[in-house]
């Protein structure tokens, strides 16, 4: 019989992908509803073959030297930006991600932020909720028009693409900038329209971001891009929270410089600068862009199956760094 796998896993995920972990490999795992410390990732990895860890959970070249014998790191997100990835190349580790299953999810996600801050659905509920609501009123949070608006998309992946079908149903028009054009025929079928990012900043009523988290799109959007942006515009950040600078986005939302942001990613997650706490122009969700059964249990089972693919020694699916197998 051949001997299962020795997995450990740094936090539980939904109760399908726990079954699938308890009958495929020998798993240890973090059984308390919190992060580990690094000594805690470090001690749990020993004398096993992978490790399954989280978005939340700092995975440096000092946990890999812990377990030269580690086999993989599968992460249960789309994002790696926690991985030391050149590390773990370095040492032909395989890493692993769960592209593709949140896209809709997430894209429902940032839609809904986008609406709330336009239309002041949180604001209105805690007026309700506090009862200091009299009664509807001609001028009574007055919010933006949806319809018919200009949405601009910073960068245009899969999640980015799945906004821009929303937009059309909502009669929008679609201005985006990516790093890589789209061909011609893509842009058309799409009804998007390519612009440099200075001119998407100036000409869109919603800016939604979708761009991963690199030294490059740390603090992508600061002081000086938002005072390029309309008076009347909302930001939406479902993307990761360092690529907007948090204190500049404060500044600019108690000034006016914009007129509201939707936010399910922070840039010192799960603290917020503590102006986010009080603003009313801002719609704050705790991270929850791929929270539902159905995504988080494909993400869950798409990790453990890269994690047990490795451990066994056969190429996982959804390779960070292809490259190590050349």
């Amino acid at each position: 019989m051949t001997e299962k796998p020795k997995i450990f896993l740094t936090r539980e995920l939904p109760p399908e992908t726990m079954s699938l972990l308890h009958d495929q490999c020998e798993l240890t795992m973090n059984r308390e509803d919190r992060v580990l410390e690094k000594s805690e990732i470090i001690a749990g990895i020993q004398g096993v073959d992978g490790l399954l860890c989280l978005l939340t959970d700092t995975i440096d070249a000092d946990i890999m030297d812990a377990n030269p014998d580690l086999k993989v790191i599968a992460n249960f997100a789309v994002g790696f930006n926690n991985i030391d990835v050149a590390a773990a190349t370095e040492r032909k580790l395989p890493v692993t991600n769960t592209p593709g299953v949140l896209t809709e999810t997430t894209a429902d996600m940032a839609w809904a932020l986008l609406m709330d801050a336009a239309r002041r659905v949180s604001e209105g509920d805690r007026l309700v909720r506090t009862k200091s609501w009299n009664g509807w009123g001609p001028l009574q949070l007055l919010g933006a028009d949806v319809s018919g608006g200009t949405l601009g998309l910073v960068g245009m992946g899969r999640i980015a693409r799945a906004m821009a079908k929303r937009a059309i149903g909502f009669d929008m028009r679609i201005l985006y900038w990516n790093r890589t054009r789209l061909e011609t025929a893509d842009e058309r079928i799409m009804g998007a329209e390519f612009v440099e990012l200075d001119e998407l900043l100036t000409l869109s009523d919603f800016l939604s971001l979708h761009v991963a988290l690199t030294p490059e799109t740390k603090h992508l959007i600061g002081a000086t891009e938002l005072a390029k942006m309309k008076s009347t515009a909302i930001l939406v950040n479902t993307a990761r929270g360092p690529v907007v600078d948090e204190q500049a986005l404060v500044a600019a939302l108690q000034t006016g410089t914009i007129a509201g942001a939707g936010l399910d990613v922070y840039e010192h997650e799960p603290a917020l600068a503590p102006e986010l706490y009080e603003l009313e122009n801002v719609v704050v969700a705790p991270h929850l862009g791929s929270a539902t059964i159905g995504t988080r249990t494909k993400m869950g089972n798409m990790a453990a199956n890269n994690c047990l693919s490795a451990c066994r020694g056969t190429r996982p699916a959804n390779l960070v760094n292809p490259e190590i197998y050349v």
